[in-house]
């Protein structure tokens, strides 16, 4: 899965960048202030995807002293930050564009060009487009997509995809506003496409920090997977009760979880250590993303809580 993010990744960028530079040229031989806007879109997602890279890179460092449980949550860091570039740099100058070209219209020069530009970045920015939604297909499974994007803890995954399809919608937005412009000889349908493609991905950017941020800030597992592992924890002989089940993710694959539970009184010390590499296993072979697991016992007096190491 993590090489199909990263096949993804790389496709997008190798796309973005050879559209953002003909989109520039477009742009400076037409004066179509849309083909401005989605030449910077494009920019702006050739450096977002390599943001996306650097993340998953710098996620992957082994922990060390100042970092114990790693540098997991580095891939949801750099994510946020994607979305509020998208936001500032996509969408803000995309506006400014097109009240720019509102305020100050110009007839279109080579408008042929901009046409040119339209097709041949459709065909990379599909290209790119089906390689994102290859991989988000992996863990999309049969859930909706705004359900999977909500469930996924791996963001380059689905930024991809949303970043892909929001250009795509883009071409279709600046194609109409160059088209009817011309048709009509109306340079305000240019500035007016401009102000709606940085729009949409304002949009775009706000609904991507909020799911960045759920990642960030430290989410758990969904309740059906709480539900597993307390009925898992709790069909073992030595557990009378579950009391908690606490879990937050590190990273894509990366998950902590805090076990409270209450051990049967008449257990051994020997009891105890096997009750707990067994529930451990339990766990880890029914869900191996989680790395880690913490026991706290209300049932074991405090010297052997020391003893244990479960306290």
């Amino acid at each position: 899965m993590a090489s199909e993010s990263k096949i993804a990744i790389y496709g997008a960028i190798a796309g973005n960048l050879a559209i953002a530079v003909t989109k520039f040229i477009a742009a400076a031989y037409s004066g179509s202030s849309a083909m401005t806007a989605e030449a910077i879109h494009s920019l702006v997602d050739t450096g977002n995807s390599g943001l996306l890279l650097l993340g998953m890179r710098q996620s992957r460092k082994p922990p060390d002293p100042t970092h114990p449980f790693g540098y997991g949550r580095e891939d949801y860091f750099w994510s946020f930050i994607v979305a509020i570039l998208v936001f500032a740099l996509g969408g803000g100058m995309s506006i400014y564009e097109g009240i720019a070209h509102l305020e100050h219209p110009a007839p279109f020069t080579n408008p042929k060009m901009n046409y040119i530009v339209l097709g041949i970045a459709a065909i990379f920015e599909s290209i790119s487009w089906f390689l994102g939604w290859r991989a988000f297909r992996t863990i999309k499974g049969r859930q909706g997509v705004f359900e999977a994007i909500h469930k996924s803890k791996d963001p380059a995954t689905f930024m991809v995809v949303f970043e892909d399809s929001a250009a795509l919608l883009g071409l279709a937005v600046a194609f109409a506003g160059v088209f009817f412009g011309q048709l009509l000889n109306n340079p305000y349908f240019d500035g007016a496409a401009s102000i709606i493609i940085g729009s949409m991905l304002s949009l775009m950017a706000i609904f991507l920090a909020y799911e960045s941020k759920e990642l960030l800030i430290g989410e758990g597992a969904d309740p059906q997977t709480i539900e597993k592992i307390r009925r898992l924890t709790a069909k073992d002989p030595a557990i009378e009760c579950v009391d908690h089940a606490l879990t937050s993710y590190l990273g894509p694959h990366d998950v902590v979880l805090a076990l409270e539970v209450k051990f049967k009184d008449d257990l051994t010390i020997v009891d105890v250590r096997e009750a707990i590499k067994r529930i451990v296993g339990s766990i880890q072979q029914e869900f191996p993303d989680i790395k880690r697991v913490f026991f706290e016992s209300t049932a074991l007096s405090e010297e052997r809580h020391k003893e244990l190491g479960v306290g």
